[in-house]
């Protein structure tokens, strides 16, 4: 079996949540999804319905970045973050982060013990850098009878995932 799917359940969990994420790219909060996700999902499925979600064609490696809080006003510093990152990427990722990283291909979404309002960062594509900025929107009882993850809005055009780069000259 292979390392991504070693610990994943084969079928969905009759006691899962419902997570529903607003997920907006960093520096452009106009450009957002939101994305429900059922707890028994993982970090790995998240990242394919943010990947479909911005109309994205071309795969790279990705992170999630789980703040922490420090200090007395609840704020999180780079420092103190655990990293969830791409299963192909995780033993290069353990070997070199100077922070806890796990593989996003098996932390399901009901592990990370989020709650409302939690916020999250995802990166996508470790070359051109594409942040986004994830808050936990919700948190259901129960999924609906929907295929999950499921994109259940979205607002503002998808920016084009290369940028043109006779624009970049001009």
């Amino acid at each position: 079996m292979p390392q991504h799917m070693k610990g994943r359940r084969l079928g969905p969990d009759p006691n899962a949540t419902l997570y529903v994420f607003k997920v907006a790219l960093a520096g452009q909060k106009r450009i957002w999804r939101r994305i429900a996700v059922r707890s028994d999902q993982t970090l790995d499925d998240l990242h394919a319905a943010i990947f479909r979600a911005f109309d994205r064609f071309d795969e790279h490696l990705y992170s999630f970045f789980l703040l922490l809080p420090s200090g007395a006003r609840g704020r999180a510093a780079p420092r103190d973050k655990v990293e969830y990152t791409s299963p192909v990427m995780i033993e290069e990722a353990e070997r070199l982060a100077e922070h806890p990283v796990h593989n996003a291909g098996i932390t399901t979404i009901g592990s990370l013990g989020l709650l409302a309002g939690r916020a999250l960062r995802y990166l996508f594509d470790f070359g051109d850098e594409w942040w986004h900025d994830i808050t936990v929107e919700q948190i259901d009882d129960k999924p609906g009878p929907w295929r999950y993850p499921k994109v259940i809005e979205k607002h503002g055009a998808s920016p084009a995932q290369y940028p043109d780069p006779e624009e970049d000259e001009g």
